[in-house]
């Protein structure tokens, strides 16, 4: 039988959806864990017994263990509110970050904050955090980042700060339209055509009129449901890109997120003659993570400050 870790300190990435926790030894995992716990399916309360079901085993039998948690978690609905930080900022300022109420005497959890804009409005949670991790690996680059997901984020970094950024709902919208229009009749559960993609993702042109054909070329040509998915995809990154053009002209691009998608929005920036390097983001969670956890693992009197 193999022994339960003893974690110094536990991190965690809280999202809409699914829930991830890493028992940690400084900056060393020693185990990680998931569940599909996430905040949009919690009440209020709901949350401190998720995090006990899932970290069984590693927390002490006496004392507290420091939690730091990121994402969704410090919504309006979520555990407690974190208050978001205006920009021009640093992406995490550990010291800014709420510390939810909790019934288990072990638990010690800070919750850290977002990020706000005033003009254009605009607001991020979580992505902070990725943008910390890659700060932590790349402390001197000046130039943008592109964070694709269901609401994708580009962010412009300047001297170590978050200077201006902008969100895209381009992820839900793919899913509303594919699943709840009446073109999921032609696209179902395939995965986009990457010709189709590459040819609608140049020309996205006035994305509203492309859309009813999609469905009229199905009916008409037989187009698959591969090559219609291609097709919606490249409309609504294609146009994503050529909208957010103030950020990677003449910049360097860095797309973090994962594989598949970073691919797609690296071919739409192709097509613009713009280069982008691509980055997969679960680690750079961890990375703001554990950056967090160095800023706040002493204060002025040597003590830990989480404790």
């Amino acid at each position: 039988m193999v022994d339960a870790p003893r974690p110094e300190w536990l991190a965690v990435d809280w999202g809409t959806s699914r829930l991830r926790v890493w028992a940690m030894a400084g900056d060393h995992v020693l185990e990680a864990r998931a569940s599909d716990q996430g905040m949009g399916g919690l009440g209020r309360d709901g949350f401190e017994p998720a995090l006990l079901a899932l970290t069984e085993g590693w927390l002490p039998a006496t004392g507290q263990i420091p939690v730091i948690a990121c994402g969704m978690v410090g919504a309006r609905t979520g555990w407690a509110e974190a208050d978001y930080r205006a920009i021009p900022c640093t992406p995490l300022d550990p010291a800014a970050a709420a510390r939810p109420a909790v019934r288990d005497p072990r638990l010690s959890v800070l919750i850290l904050p977002g990020l706000s804009q005033a003009e254009p409005p605009d607001v991020m949670r979580g992505e902070e955090t990725q943008i910390a991790g890659f700060l932590a690996r790349h402390p001197d680059h000046d130039g943008t980042l592109c964070l694709p997901g269901t609401h994708s984020k580009w962010v412009r970094l300047a001297g170590g700060k978050v200077t201006s950024f902008r969100t895209f709902m381009t992820g839900e919208l793919y899913a509303l339209l594919s699943r709840q229009s009446v073109l999921r009749l032609s696209i179902g559960e395939a995965e986009p055509d990457a010709a189709a993609f590459a040819t609608a993702a140049a020309h996205p042109g006035a994305m509203v009129e492309h859309l009813f054909p999609l469905r009229a070329a199905s009916l008409l040509n037989g187009a698959t449901p591969e090559v219609t998915a291609g097709r919606l995809s490249g409309l609504l990154i294609g146009a994503e890109v050529a909208a957010a053009r103030d950020f990677w002209h003449d910049r360097r691009v860095t797309l973090i997120g994962a594989p598949g998608i970073s691919a797609l929005y690296a071919q739409a920036l192709a097509t613009h003659r713009a280069a982008a390097t691509q980055m997969d983001g679960a680690e750079l969670v961890l990375d703001g993570l554990r950056a967090a956890r160095r800023a706040l693992s002493t204060d002025a009197t040597g003590k830990d400050a989480m404790r």
